[in-house]
């Protein structure tokens, strides 16, 4: 028997929790990288792509199971494999960081964006279903194939936007508005990840956690990354070029242009 299933158990609670997370560690990452590209020499560099990357990985990641608060399957009872729940947010990272310093350091050629977003993509929905896989439920989830691939297409091309965007972009604004749209894309990707889902309800006796025990389990689970995005957003909000830019920094720093003296004076440059 197929079992009926919930994405917005709490409303619309767990939706926007998700995207504003997914948003955070966009505009985090998006920060870092436009700041890795500003160091001289690669001075540094390494340091602000990897926080970029930790910051997107857990972005996501945190979308992700915020989400799954939400999803919840008629009369079952549901658990998560810890160990692979925790795997899932490694590869998040991992894939990430790959498509990070890939193009903070080869740059936004048309042949290394694609295999930046590529891997990054297919990382990220490797992420997903793997986070899927630790979900147990009496009687297991099938997928509808096409669904599926969708999905993976939906995060390969959000995943390439993105990664153009971080080494594209460098303007507060222009800034704030990708990650709107690439927290809207990775939102995209999880609910079309989640439509291929079915639940065949075996009979019998069912076991698992309860409802309360699996909230906080996944919160939780959701402790370490949202303390990794916190950390992250204080180093960039402390970091004035981040936050305002080299131009805008640069301007803000510069003394004020002295008057010209003497009648008749003027300005040849």
């Amino acid at each position: 028997m197929t079992a009926t299933l919930s994405e917005f158990h709490y409303g619309l609670v767990t939706p926007v929790a998700a995207y504003v997370m997914a948003c955070v560690g966009s505009i985090l990452a998006l920060r870092c990288t436009t700041r890795s590209l500003r160091r001289a020499g690669g001075e540094r560099r390494w340091g602000w792509l990897a926080l970029g990357a930790i910051s997107l990985g857990c972005g996501i990641w945190t979308m992700h199971f915020i989400a799954m608060i939400g999803f919840t399957v008629d009369g079952e009872l549901m658990r998560y494999d810890a160990g692979l729940t925790m795997l899932s947010l490694l590869v998040a990272i991992v894939v990430v960081s790959v498509g990070v310093f890939l193009v903070g350091y080869r740059g936004a050629g048309a042949v290394n964006l694609g295999i930046a977003g590529t891997v990054t993509g297919l990382g990220v929905a490797a992420m997903h279903y793997m986070g899927m896989g630790a979900l147990q439920v009496n009687g297991g989830l099938q997928y509808d194939t096409g669904v599926v691939v969708l999905s993976v297409v939906i995060a390969v091309v959000a995943a390439t936007a993105a990664l153009w965007a971080a080494v594209s972009i460098s303007a507060v604004w222009a800034t704030l508005g990708a990650s709107l749209v690439m927290g809207a894309a990775v939102s995209v990707m999880h609910y079309t990840g989640m439509s291929a889902v079915s639940v065949h309800a075996a009979h019998g006796t069912v076991g698992g956690q309860s409802s309360a025990d699996l909230l906080s389990f996944m919160l939780a689970m959701l402790a370490g990354p949202l303390i990794l995005l916190l950390i992250a957003g204080v180093i960039v909000m402390f970091d004035p070029e981040v936050v305002m830019g080299r131009t805008e920094w640069e301007k803000a720093q510069a003394p004020a242009e002295e008057p010209a003296q003497g009648v008749g004076a003027f300005d040849w440059r």
